[in-house]
């Protein structure tokens, strides 16, 4: 018969099975598989948007929120890496593949096998804003290439369009790691305003 209820001071070790009850306190305090872990916000005027603090040794997945994000021009949102703690952004040998669909039911395809860049996101305007989650994948694991995927709703900015939706995903396909990304529009100029969240989503170890 499985073990049901609470594993006394090391929920790490629990090899039966939780209570709804006891999965909401856990992970309320953080020790749940899956649990989002803050750690950092930006809110940003006018500027590139650098990340030098991802943690990635301590998480296998990142979660980038983007809120009420504005170009500065219409165009597109871009990321790109960096192996060396933020003192220069990788400018080539990515890809990537999404998809845009518009509430006046247009739809297509973004796609590149090698650019300067991955487009996570466009094209709205000035008027419009961007709302994202944007997971990152092994960018603390040496031995594998680092992966990002995107969930976007945005505002185009004309009510012709009204609301647009992005899905998809890319690739630096170079395994090393990846310990920090800057956010720009178009070819790498700055970002109007928003703010921009990075949380690590925690693991759950058992023995």
């Amino acid at each position: 018969m499985p073990y049901i209820g609470t594993q006394p001071n090391d929920v790490k070790k629990n090899t039966g099975i939780y209570s709804p009850s006891e999965i909401l306190q856990l992970t309320k305090e953080g020790s749940w598989g899956g649990s989002l872990e803050f750690i950092e916000e930006q809110t940003f005027s006018n500027s590139l948007v650098d990340f030098t603090s991802l943690k990635e040794h301590i998480y296998d997945v990142l979660v980038f929120q983007f809120i009420n994000v504005k170009p500065n021009a219409t165009g597109n949102i871009g990321m790109r890496f960096s192996n060396d703690g933020g003192s220069s952004y990788l400018s080539s040998g990515y890809q990537y593949a999404w998809q845009r669909g518009h509430s006046n039911a247009s739809f297509d395809e973004i796609k590149s096998t090698s650019k300067d860049r991955i487009i996570i996101a466009g094209d709205v305007q000035t008027t419009g804003s961007y709302n994202m989650y944007l997971y990152c994948y092994n960018f603390g694991n040496a031995s594998k290439y680092s992966f990002i995927n995107t969930q976007v709703v945005a505002n185009y900015g004309p009510t012709s369009i009204g609301a647009v939706i992005n899905f998809g995903g890319g690739v630096k396909p170079t395994a090393e790691i990846h310990n920090a990304v800057r956010f720009g529009t178009l070819s790498f100029n700055a970002l109007a305003s928003g703010t921009i969240k990075l949380f690590g989503i925690k693991e759950l170890w058992v023995t």
